[in-house]
């Protein structure tokens, strides 16, 4: 795939800047240095307009595919994405490219399933998907608050 201008720049800025996720489209640019599916959620939270914006993601599981659906990008790069992921970023015309396709995004930890993935397990429906995430998010707050 040929990566668009727009992509090229999200891309540069992510890896040059430190940046986790970069979006952009034109001269306007939102970056994080959040980690996970936060900044998608803030992003969707505040109702940020992403509509036809480009994406670069460090790392890309079925989770954030799910949630860069609903943000309506049309375009992302990430070094790594899980099977899952790709599989609904194709589903939903989004266009791709990447570096790595590993079967599944693991922990933090490197013990298992990364949480957010494995929340959306078996789940197609992007909106769905979003309710999964967030359910799962509180949960892991909790029990961080313990």
């Amino acid at each position: 795939m040929q990566m668009s201008k727009d992509l090229q720049e999200a891309k540069k800025r992510m890896l040059d800047g430190g940046y986790t996720c970069v979006v952009q489209k034109d001269n306007q640019v939102y970056t994080s240095m959040e980690r996970g599916v936060k900044p998608l959620l803030n992003w969707l939270d505040e109702r940020t307009d992403l509509c036809g914006f480009v994406a670069a993601d460090k790392v890309i599981g079925n989770g954030a595919a799910m949630l860069y659906v609903l943000l309506g990008v049309k375009e992302i790069y990430t070094p790594v994405i899980s099977k899952a992921a790709k599989a609904t970023l194709d589903a939903h015309g989004i266009s791709l490219d990447f570096d790595v396709c590993v079967d599944e995004i693991v922990n933090r930890a490197g013990t298992g399933p990364c949480p957010m993935e494995d929340a959306v397990k078996g789940i197609d429906n992007p909106k769905e998907a979003l309710r999964a995430i967030r359910k799962r998010m509180n949960e892991l707050n909790s029990y961080n608050n313990i």
